[in-house]
C-alpha cells in the first residue's frame, strides 16, 4: 500500500445507517435462465443474508434505508443505462420491481429512497435523509456489487462518509466483477470490506453505547 500513514478506523464511526440497495422482488420470483441483468452464482443467498444485518440494525436502533431502482414504463429515464449489457428492468408497477418486503421485513415506517440511476445519491433525496439522521457511516448491502453498490459507495466516499460493504451480503453480475468491485472500494477506504459477523458485533456495540 502506497499510503503508509493511513490511520486505522473503527468499523462504525459516528452514527451509522444500514443501506439496503436494490433487494427487490425479482430476485426471489424470477428464476429465468436469461435475465435482464446477470447475477453471479449464489446471488439470491447473498441477498437473503442481508436480512441478518437488517435484524441487527433494528435491534440496535440503527436506521435501515431501502434503496429501490425503478424506471418509468416508457423507459424515458434509462438514459445510457441500456447501452451496455443490461436489458430493460425495474419498470414501475412490474411485480419484480417491488421491494422484497417479506424476505427483508420491510415495514411501513421504513425509509425508502427510489432512484432512477445506479447511485443512491444521484437525483434523489438520499443525502438530505442522511443529514437529517446525522449519519456518518454507511453500511452497504445488496446489489449489484459492481454497479449500484459500487457507485453508491463512490458517491458516499466523495461526500466524506465512512463507507463499509458487508461482503457476504452483496452480489455482483459475475464473480470476477464482484471481486474487482470489492477491491476497488477497499482501495478508496482501507477497511471498507467487512464480514457480516464483525459488522453485527459492531452494531451490537453501538447499540450498547448509543444515546437514547
Amino acid at each position: 500500500m502506497a499510503n503508509q500513514s493511513t490511520l486505522p478506523r473503527e468499523l462504525i464511526e459516528g452514527r451509522p445507517a444500514l443501506i439496503v440497495i436494490d433487494i427487490q422482488a425479482s430476485t426471489f420470483i424470477d428464476d429465468s435462465a436469461v435475465r435482464a441483468i446477470d447475477n453471479m452464482p449464489g446471488y439470491k443467498e447473498r441477498m437473503l443474508a442481508a436480512r441478518t444485518a437488517i435484524d441487527a440494525a433494528r435491534a440496535n436502533d440503527i436506521p435501515v434505508i431501502f434503496v429501490q431502482e425503478v424506471h418509468r414504463p416508457d423507459g424515458i429515464d434509462f438514459g445510457r443505462e441500456l447501452d451496455g449489457a443490461e436489458d430493460a428492468h425495474c419498470l414501475e408497477n412490474a411485480l419484480g420491481t417491488a421491494l422484497a418486503i417479506q424476505q427483508m421485513d420491510v415495514r411501513q415506517d421504513d425509509y425508502v429512497v427510489p432512484k432512477r440511476r445506479y447511485s443512491a445519491f444521484f437525483g434523489t433525496d438520499f443525502e438530505i435523509l442522511l443529514r437529517g439522521l446525522k449519519v456518518e457511516t454507511l453500511l452497504l448491502v445488496g446489489g449489484l456489487t459492481d454497479v449500484c453498490v459500487h457507485y453508491t459507495f463512490v458517491d458516499g466516499h466523495q461526500s466524506d462518509y465512512f463507507c463499509r460493504v458487508i461482503e457476504e451480503c452483496v452480489g455482483g453480475s459475475s464473480i470476477p466483477a464482484h471481486e474487482a468491485a470489492l477491491n476497488a472500494m477497499e482501495y478508496l477506504q482501507t477497511g471498507a470490506r467487512r464480514s457480516l459477523a464483525e459488522t453485527v458485533n459492531a452494531m451490537n456495540s453501538f447499540g450498547g453505547t448509543a444515546p437514547e
